[in-house]
């Protein structure tokens, strides 16, 4: 019924508005017969008289009084949300719904952000924080056009694309029995205790790949959401982890180098597969496909 009406909403608050059907006709741009057929219908489906008629003049009932309240409210709504999706869409001020990495928030996107503003000044984001799954979701969800995530997603309703890959360090005490020593292999923290991300974390999934490439199950003791704290716990002496580097240098801590095996983490960028791209969404993912291999600081 809701969607019967719909088109014909615009119509009835037209008429009500010039209590006159030639006016109205007029107004919107189409024939007076099919504004009358229209309002006929439209009281038939509704069972309710809504004008009383005098020729080609007309007024409202008090039940027609009711529904113009109501109509008008429901206009407004469709316009102020066709007002948003044009402004978002515009090419030069439009708008992107950006999700990325907690671990990429400090340095890493405001210097895109800015590098990407240089040509593109007054394109507007909604930025979104959080790991990777719950990042995927919100994709499937229609609330993010892009997402930075790690690893790579291989989902068949996705596009993915591979940007950079970033080192992890072993992190451990400043007074650690390995704190001497420039590179590690990870094997040797076999006996340690760890400190990871919660599981459904990307770098949690990479932590227990690497640890059982190197022979061996970590022993967690503390599970977090966030990277900065975790070194805050190794450097409090709560255990060892393997994390990216630091936007800042975190004293208490030293950040071993892992020569085997490779630990690294891949970048990449995923979006919804078959969405069109406004213009400012667009411009953003050609911006950020340009920056394979150099999106991230060379440590």
């Amino acid at each position: 019924m809701g969607l019967l009406l719909a088109p014909r909403l615009a119509y009835f608050a037209a008429v009500a508005r010039h209590e006159h059907v030639t006016r109205a006709a007029a107004e919107m741009g189409v024939p007076q017969s099919t504004l009358s057929r229209a309002m006929v219908r439209l009281e038939q489906d509704l069972g309710v008289a809504l004008f009383a008629r005098r020729g080609r003049t007309v007024s409202l009932t008090p039940a027609g009084r009711r529904f113009l309240t109501a109509a008008e409210k429901a206009l407004t709504e469709v316009e102020r949300a066709a007002d948003t999706v044009r402004a978002d869409a515009d090419p030069t001020a439009g708008r992107v719904a950006f999700g990325f990495l907690h671990t990429m928030g400090s340095e890493t996107v405001p210097g895109l952000i800015r590098a990407f503003r240089v040509d593109h000044p007054k394109v507007r984001f909604t930025l979104v924080q959080n790991y990777g799954e719950a990042m995927i979701e919100r994709l499937r969800a229609g609330d993010l056009d892009l997402c930075l995530t790690s690893p790579v997603p291989d989902a068949p309703d996705l596009v993915a694309r591979r940007l950079d890959e970033q080192r992890l360090r072993l992190v451990v005490p400043d007074d650690h029995r390995l704190a001497g020593r420039r590179r590690v292999r990870l094997a040797e923290a076999a006996d340690e205790t760890f400190v990871t991300l919660e599981p459904g974390y990307g770098l949690r999934r990479i932590t227990d790949d690497l640890c059982a490439e190197a022979g061996f199950k970590p022993r967690v003791a503390f599970e977090g959401e966030e990277a900065e704290t975790l070194r805050g716990l190794v450097a409090a002496g709560l255990g060892v982890a393997l994390l990216p580097p630091p936007a800042v240098p975190r004293p208490g801590v030293v950040e071993l180098t892992v020569t085997a095996p490779r630990a690294v983490r891949e970048i990449g960028v995923a979006w919804l597969d078959g969405h069109p791209d406004t213009a400012p969404v667009a411009a953003f993912k050609k911006f950020l496909l340009s920056r394979r291999g150099h999106l991230l600081p060379k440590d």
